[in-house]
């Protein structure tokens, strides 16, 4: 049985990986870390054979190597698309991996690394778009703006909840909005969603800029947001005028 830790900070993406090699009967999942800190115990305590780890998990990547020499763990790197990957090679990384990365790709890279085997990803830098992109920049055209900020915060692992607060709205809005998103692209949940959203290329990059440069609020979402920001000054304020004050009839005392 092959043991394997899975490092990324981002919480859906690691899930899809999860839920991608748990099925083969050889692999087994033992931990998965969210910091470096879960990272190193659970290193230290699993001794998997593979490490898989996002290639800017740890801000010193040597001490990640470091930690899985130490275990006798294979380490793949998992990089964002289109970054440079020499520096994980050098350092002793024996697999590279993109985040567009094919399931079955995934599969055969860890089968290969826990050979002792090299195996990179291609990065597969091109100026055509693939079939893969066209399928993404379809279902980019159908997507409002609102509903692209959405998915991205979907794929950074924001709950509903957090999403209706940082867009200013509710919970239930939320939820209308996705299963709309889900009838565009033919997703049945987030996980789904996320997936789709990571492996089409020019969908990603779509919702990425939507975050950067977010739409305008309408007029009743900017009164709306107004409100609240004024309601603790108003709800102060009218406190400090019920509050009985210095030389007010209910501290004025006579002698008797």
């Amino acid at each position: 049985m092959l043991k394997l830790i899975l490092a990324d900070n981002q919480a859906i993406f690691r899930a899809g990986m999860a839920k991608v090699l748990a099925v083969e009967d050889e692999i087994r999942i033992v931990a998965q870390a969210q910091t470096p800190e879960q990272m190193l115990m659970a290193v230290e305590k699993f001794r998997p054979g593979i490490l898989i780890v996002a290639g800017d998990f740890h801000p010193d990547f040597a001490t990640v190597m470091q930690a899985a020499n130490t275990s006798d763990a294979r380490v793949i790197v998992l990089a964002e698309n289109g970054a440079s990957t020499a520096r994980f090679l050098n350092a002793g990384a024996i697999g590279i991996v993109f985040r567009n990365i094919p399931s079955a790709s995934l599969v055969e890279c860890v089968r290969k690394v826990s050979r002792g085997e090299g195996w990179a990803q291609n990065s597969g830098a091109s100026n055509e778009p693939s079939e893969t992109d066209m399928v993404g920049m379809r279902v980019r055209d159908r997507l409002t703006p609102k509903e692209l900020r959405i998915v991205a915060l979907i794929v950074q692992g924001y709950k509903n909840k957090e999403i209706a607060t940082q867009l200013g709205t509710t919970e239930q809005v939320i939820k209308n909005y996705l299963r709309n998103v889900y009838d565009k692209i033919g997703v049945s949940d987030r996980l789904e969603l996320a997936l789709f959203t990571i492996h089409h290329r020019i969908l990603m990059e779509a919702a990425t800029a939507s975050q950067e440069n977010p739409a305008p609020k309408s007029p009743a979402a900017q009164r709306a947001a107004a409100a609240r920001e004024a309601a603790p000054a108003a709800i102060a304020a009218a406190r400090s005028a019920a509050a009985p004050g210095f030389g007010s009839k209910e501290e004025t005392h006579t002698r008797p």
